[in-house]
């Protein structure tokens, strides 16, 4: 742990992992009812992570090898397409809000995994009620049976956020095993160049360019975009690894369970979402969920890619 810095800054920090990634889903939300999903997550990733490269290199630091790329691009594929590519994708399809609540159940899709497929934590009472919290959580956002008031998740959607999550959890589990870069900022640099370009080939194959005319797209949308690069991305990762190393690993976690209620409260206040009984008890049976399994006695945390929106 480092010599203790300024209150001022560690409150900051916080504020920008709290606030900025919490208000990138509805930065989302804006860009994607005008620019394709894919193609707006590419040009989010690919500019953003051209941006980490450079300052890395500028640094002094080392490019990383042939096979640390072919890893990065590897992982990148999970991470960017898979995760935020239908992330963007669904928030054509679901509010903003309901979409950050969808994707806090990644530690229970982690921790499903580690119990599962890795075999390397057990199935205690503990987990078990998180789990089944967490799952609830879902089943009363997606339920068409359950009378709460509202309109449930819509179901292609709410489909493409759990793939979102569960490709994330795997993810999480794949990048220990994986020769990355050791520097985090060259790392999640390298990685988010390589999803950009994932991004791309998939907007691509998907005939995004087609229907895509620039000159069309609204102010407002080629804000949430420098928004999502400078902000979300460039900003809010730098303050991420600067907390890393001036707190504990638990305090910054907490960013798991803040950013959905920030998400879902800028949503209602900016975005007209609607937050009735349905979205309240989804909400907070899902954030229940996860900061019972994150505050669980802890192993050596996975030092991934790690962002919200």
């Amino acid at each position: 742990m480092h010599n203790r810095p300024a209150r001022w800054k560690t409150l900051l920090a916080f504020a920008i992992i709290y606030l900025v990634w919490g208000s990138t889903f509805l930065a989302i939300r804006v860009g994607v009812h005008e620019v394709p999903p894919f193609l707006l997550a590419a040009m989010r990733f690919f500019v953003a992570g051209l941006v980490l490269y450079l300052w890395t290199i500028i640094r002094g630091e080392r490019s990383p090898s042939a096979r640390q790329w072919i890893a990065a691009f590897f992982i990148a594929f999970t991470i960017f397409d898979l995760d935020y590519g239908l992330l963007f994708w669904a928030e054509q399809r679901v509010p903003s809000g309901l979409a950050a609540v969808m994707l806090a159940t990644i530690p229970v899709f982690m921790a499903l995994s580690e119990v599962v497929l890795l075999r390397t934590q057990k199935l205690t009472a503990r987990l078990s009620s998180a789990l089944a919290i967490g799952i609830a959580g879902v089943a009363v956002l997606m339920s068409r049976s359950v009378h709460l008031g509202g309109e449930p998740i819509d179901p292609k959607g709410a489909m493409a956020l759990i793939i979102a999550a569960l490709s994330w959890s795997v993810s999480s589990a794949l990048i220990r095993k994986l020769p990355l870069p050791e520097s985090k900022v060259m790392s999640s640099g390298v990685q988010m160049l390589a999803g950009g370009i994932w991004l791309v080939l998939t907007s691509a194959a998907l005939g995004e360019f087609r229907g895509f005319h620039p000159a069309t797209v609204s102010k407002a949308a080629w804000l949430s975009l420098l928004y999502l690069i400078v902000a979300g991305s460039i900003v809010g990762f730098t303050a991420y690894i600067w907390l890393l190393h001036h707190q504990s690993p638990t305090k910054v976690g907490t960013y798991a369970y803040v950013n959905p209620v920030v998400a879902v409260c800028l949503g209602y206040f900016l975005a007209g979402e609607t937050l009735g009984l349905r979205t309240l008890l989804g909400t907070g049976f899902v954030l229940l969920s996860v900061i019972v399994i994150t505050t669980a006695p802890a192993k050596k945390p996975v030092m991934a890619l790690e962002e919200a929106g």
